[in-house]
């Protein structure tokens, strides 16, 4: 194989892995003022068998089924007291996406509010939806879908799922629409989903190169302001272009995600660590960086080589031991405390103090 065919292999590989890794603009940012709205609304639920409010304990489900029978033309006498039994109480809530119409319809959650015991098999009543503004902008009606599975098995009932909250399928219909403008003036703002100036100076680099120079300019690491036509039908088909240019992000910064409740650890990247030690307990995490050089003779035309001989020893106790050569790493840490029986606690702990001591460098987030 002669130079120019590995030449052109190795141009082959880079722009493949460079096409691998590239997003669109839209997956990166999204346009200022083009968002979602949400709604709120409370209502009842009805048609359930046996499983709704205690009205004893609820008060407001038997006065809102007063208020609303009150509003059809049944009257119910003073004093009456109702043992209600299929009905609850429940709030609504709905994501109105951007530039929705009247006449729309989308999914809305409906969620216990008292002691219903379920919500399977119930009727969401006409419910107005708001905004935070006070307005109705949707009114959501319907039956509901409460996932889960429920069986027997040797006399024992079983129940999986959560009973109390579930979802009315295209449930809500859009009475009025929330007006959204689209950029200001000859221009349209995008902010990226994560601040990065070295992300953001790439976009408007493709930007440019795929319309017209000064097309766009990064103004900070979130947003980039572009030149746009004004008339409407003109922006619609010059964002949606914009919007498909693919762009290769900078890798953003190291950073590690601990769920305090599960244990769960997510990195977004390998992150190599420092040397350091530390004792929790009747754990002791140690992670040592031992580089070995190794140098010829003079006159041997070799060259010096380096080494990487770190390790993570992990211990607990006066029994389980857990050692990994070369190159230590936060995943086989996080690995090994799981093999002696860590628990979360003792995960974030280590964790923290890492972190405390200089030896992981990566932003840390405790959720």
């Amino acid at each position: 194989m002669n130079a120019v065919v590995r030449l052109a292999l190795g141009v082959l590989v880079v722009l493949t892995s460079a096409l691998a890794q590239a997003e669109r603009v839209k997956d990166l940012a999204t346009i200022s003022g083009v968002r979602n709205n949400q709604l709120i609304g409370y209502g009842l639920v009805v048609g359930l068998d046996g499983t709704g409010d205690q009205t004893s304990q609820a008060p407001f489900t038997t006065q809102s089924l007063i208020n609303m029978l009150g509003n059809l033309g049944v009257s119910i006498p003073t004093g009456t007291t109702l043992q209600l039994k299929n009905v609850a109480a429940v709030m609504v809530t709905m994501q109105m996406p951007p530039f929705a119409q009247p006449g729309q319809q989308f999914d809305v959650n409906v969620s216990s509010l008292a002691n219903a015991k379920s919500l399977k098999g119930g009727m969401l009543l006409m419910t107005p939806l708001k905004g935070a503004d006070g307005q109705v902008y949707a009114v959501a009606q319907g039956s509901l879908i409460v996932g889960g599975a429920g069986g027997q098995a040797g006399g024992t009932t079983v129940t999986i799922n959560h009973l109390s909250a579930g979802r009315v399928p295209a449930g809500a219909t859009v009475e009025r629409p929330v007006e959204m403008q689209v950029g200001q003036g000859d221009s349209i703002m995008y902010e990226l989903g994560a601040s990065d100036f070295g992300t953001a100076q790439r976009v408007a680099e493709v930007i440019n190169a795929n319309t017209q120079p000064n097309t766009a300019w990064p103004l900070d690491g979130r947003r980039i302001q572009v030149r746009a036509p004004e008339l409407p039908y003109e922006r619609v088909a010059f964002i949606g272009k914009i919007e498909n240019l693919e762009v290769v992000p900078l890798s953003g910064a190291a950073r590690v995600i601990i769920n305090s409740r599960t244990g769960s650890v997510v990195m977004n990247q390998a992150v190599a660590l420092q040397e350091c030690a530390v004792a929790h307990g009747n754990l002791s995490v140690t992670v040592s960086d031992n580089p070995q050089v190794s140098q010829p003779n003079a006159l041997s035309g070799g060259t010096t080589a380096i080494t990487n001989n770190g390790s993570v020893d992990i211990k607990q106790g006066g029994g389980g031991f857990v050692r990994f050569k070369p190159g230590a790493n936060l995943a086989e840490v996080v690995k090994a405390l799981n093999s002696v029986g860590a628990n979360p606690l003792d995960m974030i702990n280590i964790l923290q103090a890492m972190k405390a001591s200089g030896a992981l460098r990566a932003e840390l987030e405790v959720i």
